[in-house]
């Protein structure tokens, strides 16, 4: 208003600073803006290395340096910067070793295990966790359910077990109801090994990951699900037929059980070296009945 007043030439300066009451050193004091660059440099590399102290630890870290800054400048700064607003640190997960997928030479050296997932006809969602052996490509469990914890994962494992007796190795991807607690507990408590794949190497678990395209494409994109039961009878139906009668390129075209009644009757059995890393088999694993249920 003042500079209307003075360039229309209806005033001077003090004149126009008194109508409108405004002091005249207002009126001639220019914004000098705060150099806070040396500050922000230093709240950014303490922070940096002290990602979980707040302010006033590091106002104190500062004060201990010889910075000459008071609190209330540190303050506006800090806010200033957003590291008052805490954010949750993500997760990250251990260095995975990248392992060759080799083929096992007896039953129960290695399990893999994976999710799938798909919908019924009103779009609510469901799970299917896949158990295979990877000796003959064995579909030991298709388990079905809207939710699978890890809990879940550890009931279908001991139940496993105690059909087939225990794996040496189990292979996973890094889901979280693979890499939870209760699992890694569960299986150091029985002396089994988890062994991880790299995060985004789906190829490096191929057995399972093909035994899903299977199922995939002959069931879950075949078919129509409205109920839970239905996924649960029409899996159970696919199993058997995967195990007894689907022939598999990389068995020489035989099904898993006539690869291991094959691999029974030519004594192939492991050596002393490889025994050491699998545990005993029983002497042929259980079929597979028609009926009962299908967890």
């Amino acid at each position: 208003m003042v500079g209307i007043l003075i360039e229309e030439d209806q005033c001077n300066i003090s004149q126009a600073c008194q109508i409108v009451q405004l002091p005249r050193s207002t009126y001639h004091y220019k914004l000098k803006p705060k150099d806070d660059s040396e500050l922000q440099d230093a709240l950014t590399a303490l922070t940096a290395k002290h990602p979980a102290i707040g302010f006033w630890q590091s106002y104190y870290r500062l004060r201990r340096r010889g910075h000459p800054w008071n609190h209330k400048r540190l303050y506006r700064v800090y806010t200033a910067m957003k590291f008052n607003i805490r954010r949750r640190a993500k997760k990250r997960l251990p260095e995975r070793i990248k392992l060759p997928l080799s083929v096992p030479s007896s039953p129960n050296q290695m399990w893999s295990l994976d999710f799938m997932s798909d919908s019924f006809t009103d779009n609510r969602k469901f799970r299917l966790l896949n158990v295979i052996d990877d000796f003959n490509r064995e579909s030991l469990a298709i388990e079905a359910d809207t939710s699978l914890p890890s809990l879940r994962v550890i009931r279908v494992l001991e139940r496993l077990i105690e059909q087939r007796g225990k794996p040496a190795n189990i292979r996973c991807d890094n889901g979280p109801e693979f890499i939870s607690h209760k699992l890694q507990q569960w299986c150091q408590d029985r002396k089994i090994t988890l062994r991880y794949i790299q995060p985004g190497e789906p190829t490096q678990n191929a057995y399972i990951e093909r035994n899903n395209g299977s199922l995939r494409r002959e069931l879950l994109n075949a078919y129509l699900f409205t109920t839970l039961r239905e996924v649960r009878e029409m899996t159970r139906e696919w199993q058997i037929d995967y195990n007894n009668s689907r022939p598999h390129k990389a068995l020489g075209y035989l099904s898993p059980y006539q690869y291991y009644e094959q691999w029974l009757n030519s004594k192939a059995m492991p050596n002393r070296r490889d025994a050491a890393l699998s545990t005993s088999t029983s002497s042929k694993p259980p079929k597979l009945a028609n009926e009962g249920d299908c967890g």
